[in-house]
């Protein structure tokens, strides 16, 4: 089972060059369309004068929720060639917004491709490319006496423990990787008194 993906590391910026356009890439990881709206609306106030904001993303590990923007550009000069550079890296969960402040020569279509494809892939490689892992969530309660049965679950696997508490009953959210995720069940499934919280 497939549990990890590929996103970048940090937002960056590349700048291209070409018959003095200038095209402004900015790549931003990203969590949910509503992020994308939100970072496409801080780089056209930012670029308030800039003649295009042309943007795609890739959202989720399955990399199946993604969008491309020509914002005003031909037909497939922009968004696509942005796109192509998120997929030929196997990116997801990341936005690639190119700004592009007109030169007053045309570059022609192909030219346009070249030029967001280019912008694109310089701010993708500023990025940095990281893997990490789908992870999932889990949260039960359990009686105190059966906090030894609990922890020796948690030493094994060696899940993340996001949340703890300790009152009449005692609270754990973990989190660990998919892979793993249905082992963490089933061993704390057997643990007396515990119950999952949905």
């Amino acid at each position: 089972m497939e549990d990890t993906f590929r996103t970048i590391a940090k937002a960056s910026k590349a700048i291209y060059t070409e018959k003095r356009s200038k095209f402004i890439a900015c790549a931003i990881p990203v969590l949910s369309a509503e992020e994308v709206k939100n970072e496409i609306e801080k780089l056209r106030k930012e670029y308030y004068d800039a003649r295009h904001v042309c943007w795609a993303y890739m959202l989720g590990a399955d990399r199946k929720d993604f969008r491309a923007n020509d914002d005003g550009e031909p037909s497939g000069t922009a968004g696509k060639p942005i796109l192509g550079q998120i997929n030929s890296n196997e990116l997801t969960n990341i936005l690639v917004a190119v700004v592009r402040y007109f030169g007053g020569i045309k570059l022609g279509t192909s030219g346009l491709i070249v030029a967001y494809r280019e912008a694109a892939a310089g701010a993708i490689s500023e990025a940095g490319i990281i893997e990490k892992t789908v992870d999932c969530q889990i949260s039960f309660s359990f009686e105190y006496p059966f906090m030894n049965d609990v922890m020796k679950t948690v030493k094994d696997l060696e899940p993340a423990i996001l949340n703890q508490s300790y009152e009449m009953d005692c609270l754990m959210t973990l989190e660990i990787r998919k892979a793993k995720f249905e082992e963490l069940r089933n061993r704390l499934e057997k643990v007396e008194s515990l119950k999952f919280i949905e």
